[in-house]
């Protein structure tokens, strides 16, 4: 009689909400023959029915995974990495009822041709081998609440026309990409939530890696040779189960060399915190954040390659606040998803190491992404992508607006990673598929064709570093064609393989031909990149 009972009041509490949702929508203004009357009416009156089933569909969680494109978060601990008797050693004698392990092993070797890649100052063609190996060791469970792991890592580039010695995008041999000890609490006073989900605490101390939000400010930045990360303490309330969660952490980046050992960045230091709210997951999920960076310009060593930093405009001090929101959702079974951001950014710095005048730091980002996702065998995903960040309007107002992109992940900016998070308007359609072919199981295949332009015509094209101060050279960087296919060999081996073809705008062709961009006059307008890759696990 009580489950009867319960049941008939959650009914007539969805029914109250939609009701409430219905009536909004059909108030005074919205009572109108008006374009916002005509539309927002039916998106609140199946948002309000979304939300009112949220529980019921969740199947014990509020997590609800994201469809916006390379904006997926590597998992803790990352994705090679598995219990011990979840993997083929459970057959080993003693070794059955081992589930406080975890152990990874994997190799990862990508051949790329990139033919006149704008990165570099020169029109040459390049073939380089990238190779990266990982293992990882972690002990849960058995001595809780003290936990610990550690990541090893090697990252090497072969067969290159460039130099190795200082490019620690692709070379960072034999380090330490995590190591911590963790206290973790899986009961505390914070209780459950309404779904009976436990709110754990975690506090991690040490070298680690990890990834937030979208990506596009902090991330591992998995498709690059080598990882970010950082030392010091993070704190996590709750778990990704859970109608809320908040995140924080105090870290010195890790500074990144070649062949020597890496360490923490006594320049830097940076703060975040970052919250995720989930109950009404169904419908939407809101990420505010928080992140503080603060440089001391007289402690300014390294540059981001290990070399030696010799300019005395970055051996600036620097401290720059960066806040957002970011709200994503898959409408239930409409097949429409999104995806939004906004950031400002406020902060001062100086002009130079020698000249310790301030000037503002001020500047913001977007982006939205809107996403459907059709009833089909194939489940082809259509989508529309618009970004904004902010450059610098002129280097003479007492203002930078160029957008700091902190530590974040280029890759869902551009497939080829010639383009960042600063002074960059994209708009990108993109297509995605699960071809059914009984000769390939479980491929993926996504295309996109991209538009992009600088915001600022007077600032850089960062990661090609050309610049027309005068802003006479336009603000069309280019076009660009790209295409992936992924799927597995078999259970250990996971093969990708991607192209992508760009072609330049009145930007790149004029801003080569200006001498102090120090670039190749005579380059071609137009690049390719080709890759084939195969990241081979033990486990």
């Amino acid at each position: 009689m009580f489950v009867i009972k319960l049941r008939f009041l959650k009914k007539s509490q969805q029914f109250t909400q939609m009701k409430n949702f219905s009536n909004f929508a059909t108030l005074s203004p919205f009572r109108t023959r008006s374009y916002t009357s005509v539309f927002c009416a039916p998106i609140l009156l199946a948002a309000s029915m979304q939300y009112a089933s949220a529980a019921e569909n969740s199947n014990g969680s509020y997590y609800v995974e994201r469809k916006s494109y390379g904006t997926s978060l590597e998992t803790e601990p990352p994705k090679y990495v598995k219990q011990l008797n979840k993997t083929w050693l459970k057959d080993v004698n003693g070794l059955e009822d081992v589930s406080w392990l975890d152990i990874g092993l994997d190799h990862r070797i990508r051949y790329e041709h990139r033919d006149n890649d704008f990165r570099r100052a020169k029109d040459v063609i390049d073939d380089p081998i990238l190779l990266r190996t990982r293992a990882y060791v972690g002990i849960k469970d058995i001595l809780d609440p003290l936990r610990f792991a550690v990541e090893l890592g090697d990252a090497r580039r072969n067969h290159s026309q460039f130099s190795r010695e200082y490019d620690t995008r692709d070379v960072n041999q034999g380090e330490v990409v995590q190591a911590y000890l963790e206290l973790f609490f899986k009961e505390t006073p914070l209780g459950k939530d309404d779904l009976g989900n436990n709110r754990p605490i975690s506090i991690k101390v040490g070298r680690q890696a990890l990834e937030q939000g979208d990506k596009r400010l902090v991330a591992r930045n998995g498709y690059r040779n080598t990882t970010n990360n950082f030392e010091g303490v993070r704190a996590i309330i709750g778990q990704q189960s859970n109608d809320w969660q908040l995140e924080t952490f105090a870290f010195k980046p890790v500074q990144r060399f070649t062949v020597q050992a890496d360490e923490d960045n006594d320049a830097q230091h940076f703060y975040g915190a970052l919250g995720n709210w989930r109950r009404w997951s169904q419908v939407i999920n809101l990420q505010p954040y928080y992140y503080l960076l603060k440089q001391d310009g007289d402690k300014v060593k390294y540059d981001l390659n290990g070399r030696d930093e010799t300019s005395a405009t970055r051996r600036i001090d620097r401290t720059i606040h960066t806040a957002g929101l970011r709200a994503y959702g898959v409408l239930g079974k409409t097949g429409w998803d999104y995806d939004t951001n906004y950031v400002k950014q406020w902060g001062e710095q100086d002009t130079s190491l020698t000249n310790k005048t301030k000037i503002d730091h001020d500047a913001y980002a977007y982006n939205a992404e809107l996403g459907y996702t059709f009833d089909q065998s194939w489940k082809p995903r259509l989508s529309g992508f618009y970004g904004v960040a902010t450059g610098d309007k002129s280097s003479t107002d007492k203002k930078n607006q160029r957008f700091e992109r902190l530590f974040g992940f280029a890759r869902p900016w551009s497939n080829s990673d010639t383009m960042e998070m600063s002074n960059i308007r994209a708009t990108k359609l993109r297509v995605e598929f699960d071809p059914k072919v009984s000769f390939i199981k479980n491929l993926k295949i996504d295309a996109g064709y991209n538009w992009y332009r600088l915001e600022s015509d007077t600032d850089s094209w960062g990661p090609a570093t050309l610049r027309d101060t005068k802003g006479l050279s336009g603000s069309d960087i280019g076009e660009e064609f790209d295409i992936t296919a992924r799927f597995p060999i078999n259970s250990q081996i996971y093969t990708s393989i991607g192209y992508a073809h760009f072609m330049a705008g009145n930007f790149t062709k004029n801003a080569t031909q200006i001498a102090s961009n120090k670039n190749d006059p005579t380059r071609r307008d137009d690049s390719d990149y080709l890759y084939v890759q195969f990241e081979i696990s033990a486990f």
